[in-house]
């Protein structure tokens, strides 16, 4: 089995690195793959533009989604990725500071799996993002691959 890699799409800087720290805090080794906007995270799971060389069949086990992003927006992005039977099995948790009840509704309505709001507090984040990595990278029984 290949890698169990994350896709984080985010494109606050900030909370990359906020992310990528939480990680390595928590221990968790999986390659994380970083899209800055929407339009590069479905040229990654679509395997287009930058990302065309890349073997379809090695998604990620986990899509970490922000909602606001540029170019194409996390709910687009999660339509689009339910809509193809490639990617429509992939967990993606809505990782945002956004607790609007349109947002958490759109998302849960578009086949999210989870949605959190994204802690203040580092100790917090640190936590939720172990928690994240404990249920579905170890816990959660992955479905089948198309």
């Amino acid at each position: 089995m290949k890698d169990k890699k994350i896709l984080l799409v985010e494109d606050n800087p900030s909370d990359i690195a906020l992310t990528q720290r939480a990680f390595r805090k928590n221990a968790i080794s999986n390659p994380l793959i970083v899209a800055e906007d929407g339009q590069q995270a479905l040229d990654y799971l679509f395997c287009k533009g930058e990302h065309h060389e890349r073997d379809i069949s090695d998604q990620p086990m986990l899509v970490l989604l922000d909602l606001k992003l540029p170019r194409i927006d996390g709910l687009e992005v999660l339509r689009q990725l339910r809509a193809d039977p490639i990617t429509r099995r992939i967990p993606v948790v809505i990782l945002t500071s956004s607790s609007e009840e349109q947002d958490i509704a759109a998302g849960y309505d578009l086949g999210t799996n989870s949605y959190i709001r994204k802690p203040v507090d580092f100790n917090q984040f640190a936590d939720v993002i172990k928690q994240l990595g404990m249920y579905w990278l170890v816990i959660n029984q992955a479905p089948p691959r198309i």
